[in-house]
């Protein structure tokens, strides 16, 4: 995994500004304190980004359910990261797809 790549993501996607050269652990805290923010102050937009991302809706809901007395910016942060790795995986197996011998021309 790439961290650079994936705060690259993670900044196009949330419209941040995270420095990239920085630890999974410090990712994961600045993003949750951003989505904490959010969650105080503009709750609209967190809820449009993590449908821009396509975060499980079902997935977040149970999480939150279970961890009630834990951090949700947290929760929520790694489950945008989790997305973002999953993203980045299909975005290169497809990529090395179409990269393949064939002289024609994808659709």
């Amino acid at each position: 995994m790439n961290n650079a790549e994936l705060i690259q993501y993670i900044n196009k996607d949330m419209a941040l500004e995270l420095p990239e050269k920085i630890s999974f652990a410090e990712l994961e805290e600045k993003l949750s304190a951003s989505i904490n923010q959010l969650i105080q102050n503009n709750f609209e937009k967190l809820v449009s980004l993590l449908y821009r991302i396509d975060v499980s809706e079902k997935k977040l809901k149970n999480l939150l359910q279970d961890h009630v007395n834990e951090n949700a910016g947290k929760i929520i942060a790694q489950l945008i990261i989790e997305r973002q790795l999953e993203k980045m995986t299909l975005r290169k197996k497809y990529k090395n797809e179409n990269t393949g011998a064939s002289d024609e021309e994808p659709w």
